[in-house]
């Protein structure tokens, strides 16, 4: 019988980590770090392709791999390949995802699986026809802090035009699975109000779920959880730390005008809906002309490059055995 799975839908940088050990405290969610599977490995199934027991058998195995090189390990999870092979109903990757996110949930006795991987939004649809029929947590916070924390991340685009598209994009996505699954599938919570009052958002958030609230989770940052995640990247740092409570409206004096106007042009119908009040004009139609989108584009190229020459080493580091095991599925012989 399989078990039930938890998916987080949004915008990476919106307190997903900081939720994901927030629920990992409780013994009834086994929520790991996430390998990104579908992200990573949807673009490669053509590469397995006809998927028939052998192709299906060296994606598990892939996979398996995949989330050994985690740059936070699982903890206390081990993989029987040959197993987890026997237990797929169908030979998809759907399948394996499921198997392998079940299995820490096994291994931790745990009522269900969840997955942080926010961008698996943009397969939900497909995973619901597929039957995986799972509970959506729609982890939302204040588009332009996002995209200021994103400006400062290892990981994503860095010019502000591409990040209030990505965010827009992305919050709509998550906004039409609320309206077509309601309330009863898809929960939302406002960063904003988990970080000013944490108690409150996650009493209301284990009342959806349909398990016990314990104190421990608001003290997340004590465990070995949040601990081997903050030792594990400069993106996870916070995680040791009690929730900083006063960590919002930081755009308001670390962007500029020109930047909040920017986002507010691409996103503003969106930032509204969801509750967020506007800080400009809007009225500077050039930041939106064809020549300046060029212009982004190429200013953003070269802040990605110029940051990953910053970027701490030990974060590339980590990130390096997963992309071995990507580049040699990929160099393989079909």
């Amino acid at each position: 019988m399989s078990l039930p799975g938890i998916q987080f839908i949004g915008t990476q940088r919106s307190g997903s980590n900081l939720l994901r050990v927030i629920l990992e405290q409780s013994p009834e969610i086994a929520a790991p770090h996430p390998p990104h599977f579908l992200m990573m490995f949807m673009p490669l199934m053509p590469l397995y392709e006809p998927l028939n027991a052998d192709r299906y058998r060296l994606l598990i195995s892939d996979m398996v791999d995949y989330a050994i090189a985690n740059p936070v390990p699982w903890e206390n999870v081990s993989f029987d390949k040959a197993a987890l092979f026997e237990m797929s109903a169908q030979y998809h990757l759907f399948e394996a995802f499921r198997l392998i996110y079940e299995q820490a949930a096994k291994s931790k006795h745990a009522r269900y699986w969840c997955c942080k991987s926010m961008q698996n939004l943009f397969y939900s649809k497909a995973m619901e026809q597929y039957g995986l029929n799972l509970k959506y947590i729609f982890l939302y916070r204040d588009g332009r802090d996002v995209a200021l924390s994103f400006k400062k991340a290892i990981v994503g685009d860095k010019h502000i035009y591409h990040l209030a598209k990505q965010w827009k994009e992305e919050q709509d996505i998550c906004l039409d699975l609320y309206h077509s699954y309601g309330k009863e599938r898809v929960y939302l919570l406002n960063y904003e109000a988990l970080v000013s009052k944490p108690e409150d958002s996650i009493r209301s958030l284990c009342s959806f779920l349909d398990i016990s609230f314990h104190e421990k989770m608001l003290k997340f940052y004590e465990s070995d959880t949040s601990k081997r995640a903050a030792a594990s990247g400069d993106m996870w740092k916070n995680l040791e730390k009690p929730i900083m409570k006063d960590n919002t409206q930081k755009f308001l004096k670390e962007l500029t005008a020109e930047e909040i106007e920017l986002f507010e042009w691409i996103a503003k119908d969106t930032l509204t809906e969801l509750g967020y009040p506007l800080y400009s004009p809007v009225a500077n139609q050039l930041l939106v002309s064809k020549a300046a989108i060029e212009r982004y584009d190429k200013e953003n190229t070269q802040l990605k490059k110029q940051f990953m020459q910053t970027a701490p080493k030990s974060d590339i580091e980590k990130r390096q055995p997963q992309l071995q095991i990507i580049n040699a599925i990929k160099s393989r012989e079909k």
